[in-house]
């Protein structure tokens, strides 16, 4: 299990913390002449080696360095509008799958953790990283199936505070769920909801109302879960 979450920081460091939108945009507009999928892979190696640390398994390294590139190819040429979210899912669920085969099979790797608090620190790594960026990401790709704009809610906010909030609500969740804090969880809750309530009266229609429920749910849902398997990991 050490192997896959350290893979999986790799991953998740690789594909939405140090992946910004310019690389994106080049890659999605240049496809195999743009030297950001190149480099994108070659990060993925990378990171992968960096936090496995031994160089008789440079092969790991290579081997992501070679699927992160023909997966991300395949995605850049078939995706479309209509496609672009199940696209997504495929193209993680590829790339993760290839992490645990990776890890079930590289056998050869013996970390020794001498210290209790090593134990925890990977997979913490791991959690926090999910909840701060791909779950921001993820959420975002669900909801273009919807277009709210300002003209359908009549609010104007800070550029960008959705994101910021919901990934701050995020990790005190996860916080009070692998602390034992679950009533916390309610009251993150009933806070988050007076101050939106003021928001949902000012709607002109039910969009703003049912949009912001859904991403609540999805958002608090994604939190709960992860800390309950964090803590069901460390058991």
């Amino acid at each position: 299990m050490e192997i896959l979450i350290k893979l999986l920081i790799a991953h998740f460091l690789g594909d939405f913390i140090l992946q910004t939108n310019t690389f994106i945009k080049q890659k999605e507009k240049h496809q195999l002449r743009s030297y950001h999928l190149y480099v994108h892979a070659v990060i993925h190696a990378l990171l992968s080696w960096i936090l496995l640390w031994d160089l008789k398994y440079w092969y790991v390294a290579l081997i992501i360095l070679v699927t992160h590139f023909l997966i991300d190819t395949g995605k850049l040429y078939f995706t479309t509008k209509k496609n672009s979210r199940w696209l997504f899912t495929i193209d993680q669920i590829a790339h993760i799958l290839i992490l645990i085969v990776l890890a079930t099979n590289t056998s050869g790797i013996n970390f020794i953790i001498k210290e209790q608090f090593l134990q925890i620190l990977w997979p913490l790594i791991l959690c926090v990283l999910f909840l701060a960026s791909p779950v921001a990401v993820m959420l975002k790709i669900f909801f273009t199936r919807w277009t709210l704009t300002e003209d359908d809610t009549g609010i104007y906010g800070l550029k960008n505070a959705g994101k910021w909030i919901g990934m701050l609500e995020r990790l005190l969740i996860f916080l009070f769920i692998i602390t034992d804090h679950f009533s916390a969880v309610g009251l993150l809750l009933t806070a988050k909801s007076v101050f939106r309530f003021g928001d949902l009266s000012k709607a002109k229609n039910m969009k703003l109302t049912e949009y912001v429920l859904i991403g609540t749910l999805l958002s608090f849902g994604i939190a709960i879960l992860t800390g309950l398997l964090f803590k069901n990991y460390m058991i």
